[in-house]
């Protein structure tokens, strides 16, 4: 795929090109991303792997040849009350959903759990932002006005 593409091209040409199941699999499981999320930045990292942000990584998107694997980058902090989460549950950071072909996706729950990675990343980054030292914080203030 051409380095000319924006990542959501990119994406694009791979649901395309998979062609069966796993194409229809993720790009149904990008809406509804986008649905929990309308502000998420699209990425293309890795030689090919689409990955969601919004205020720090929320998850990649890999497929294989029998499941399409959305591992979250701080899944193992995310609370899951509806038990999505079924793979690398033994982690102490990350967490994936394994969707394989004919599973049904519990919609409300899938963005609810998008909705808590965001929620998560903010919090992270007022945590940062609160322990910065002082000296940061005004140079973050100068340089923006810059």
């Amino acid at each position: 795929m051409s380095k000319e593409m924006s990542p959501s091209q990119m994406i694009d040409g791979r649901i395309r090109e998979l062609g069966d199941w796993r194409g229809e699999m993720l790009s149904r499981l990008r809406t509804l991303i986008k649905q929990a999320i309308p502000e998420v930045v699209e990425e293309w990292k890795w030689r090919g792997v689409p990955v969601w942000y919004r205020d720090g990584m929320i998850c990649t998107g890999e497929t294989y040849k029998s499941v399409v694997k959305l591992t979250f980058a701080n899944g193992a902090a995310l609370a899951d009350p509806s038990g999505l989460f079924n793979s690398s549950l033994e982690g102490n950071v990350r967490r994936a959903i394994d969707v394989q072909e004919g599973d049904k996706i519990n919609e409300r729950a899938f963005k609810n759990l998008f909705s808590a990675a965001v929620a998560y990343n903010q919090s992270k980054l007022k945590k940062k932002a609160k322990t910065a030292p002082a000296d940061t914080k005004a140079k973050a203030r100068k340089s923006k006005k810059t």
